[in-house]
């Protein structure tokens, strides 16, 4: 036992933990008094996806591993400011951060390290240990409906913008599910839009449509996926259905629920201002709001207002007169709808909003205003963006036109170049390998 032990400094993300942060905890313990800083899921968010765990449930797990004296979180990937902080005697990092994006980090650990005369020590990268793999062995193994449900939660504190993308069965789930972007960037969960669910039936976007049939089509998608889900519930029907619905909603493994304040028949908003489409009340949609919030069970689960103002022509006033109504009746989010094809009401709705909320979501759909990026929304005070039925609009054309060319040409040779090949269909579908 050291008389004064040194001190030593550990950053961790700790999410999956395998023999290769006990190599270095063990190394680490050797040398001295650990301190584990906890990366915070929004630190881990801002450079892969979201922990498996919540940031409590790492630091449970890392503070009853042998050596370990305290753990402190760590709020960005820059370790200067805990090293400032703490000045510890030695960082103890694997040697595989030489090299590649944490090339610059580890310069400005050994920089600050420098300032008092600490020192990093890098043990070897323990081989055979894949955070990759295992990740994808967790996907494959799927999630329960608590932990799909709480997502979306985390991911709104976690991330400057959630990206939501439609989707309306099993093989679109799995797509958004696994689609990444050369830059890395990749779809947060998956949006129910009772729109795109009844077309591909092939029948009418009617709000009579029974819960129970979409949730079929949710149970399967939840199969293949373990990203978090927003179902659109139109306007939830009378308050008495909306408790029910939103049981059935959370019970599922939902994460939020989007309502709408229109009375009349259904109508999608894109067609226009009609009869058939009138403005509720605010008392009686904030009623609405009331009893669904009673009904829930979980804390995790979402209720979001959808404010139609901007799109019956109501006026801006109006629109924040029903955001601050229903987020004082307990909503937990905010949709602000817009059919302009410039986004300018969206962004001074989010200015006057956020000038009297700074925290409660706001939740928008770029249908028609298509040319304003995620990043330039989230800048403006926009926590979700909801690309609401851009898969189906995709898959229509396509079939179309392989279907409409294998007629014209009496054979299939010309329509292949339009194609995806069996083994990369296969590819996609867990467990055909």
């Amino acid at each position: 036992m050291q008389l004064n032990p040194k001190s030593i400094y550990v950053g961790m993300s700790a999410d999956l933990v395998h023999p290769g942060h006990m190599n270095i905890l063990k190394v680490a313990a050797k040398l001295g008094d650990v301190t584990v800083g906890l990366l915070t899921d929004k630190a881990i968010a801002s450079y892969k996806r979201l922990p498996y765990m919540t940031y409590e449930q790492r630091k449970a797990v890392i503070e009853n591993i042998k050596g370990v004296v305290e753990v402190i979180s760590q709020e960005t990937l820059d370790y200067r400011p805990n090293l400032e902080l703490i000045k510890p005697d030695i960082v103890v990092h694997g040697d595989d951060w030489k090299d590649g994006v944490q090339a610059k980090t580890r310069q400005q650990v050994i920089d600050t390290l420098a300032k008092w005369g600490g020192k990093l020590v890098e043990p070897s990268y323990t081989d055979g240990i894949s955070s990759t793999q295992l990740n994808k062995s967790l996907k494959e193994i799927g999630t329960t409906p608590d932990i799909r449900r709480s997502r979306l939660k985390r991911l709104i504190d976690a991330k400057p913008v959630v990206r939501i993308m439609e989707s309306h069965n099993a093989l679109s789930g799995l797509i958004v599910e696994n689609i990444k972007a050369d830059n890395g960037a990749e779809y947060d969960g998956m949006w129910s839009s009772s729109l795109t669910d009844s077309t591909s039936k092939g029948k009418p976007d009617i709000e009579a449509v029974d819960v129970s049939t979409r949730i079929t089509t949710i149970n399967e998608i939840f199969e293949v996926t373990t990203k978090p889900m927003i179902y659109d519930a139109d306007t939830g029907g009378i308050a008495e259905h909306f408790a029910f619905t939103v049981r059935t909603l959370e019970r599922t493994g939902i994460s939020a629920v989007i309502i709408e304040d229109k009375t009349g028949l259904k109508k999608n908003s894109l067609f226009g201002n009609d009869v058939a489409q009138t403005q509720d009340t605010i008392e009686n949609f904030a009623q609405k709001i009331q009893t669904g919030k009673k009904a829930q069970v979980t804390d995790d689960f979402m209720i979001i207002a959808r404010i139609e103002s901007l799109i019956l022509e109501k006026g801006m006033d109006d629109a924040i007169t029903r955001a601050k109504a229903y987020t004082k009746a307990g909503a937990d989010g905010v949709m602000i709808h817009s059919r302009q094809c410039e986004p300018h009401e969206i962004l001074e709705f989010c200015k006057l909003f956020r000038e009297f909320d700074e925290h409660t979501p706001i939740v928008v759909v770029p249908t028609s205003y298509n040319q304003i990026t995620a990043k330039e929304l989230s800048q403006a005070g926009v926590n979700v963006v909801i690309y609401a039925n851009h898969m189906l609009r995709a898959a229509y054309p396509g079939m179309m036109n392989v279907a409409k060319s294998i007629l014209e040409n009496d054979r299939s040779q010309e329509a292949e170049k339009s194609l995806l090949s069996i083994k990369k269909i296969l590819d996609l579908i867990p467990g055909t390998k």
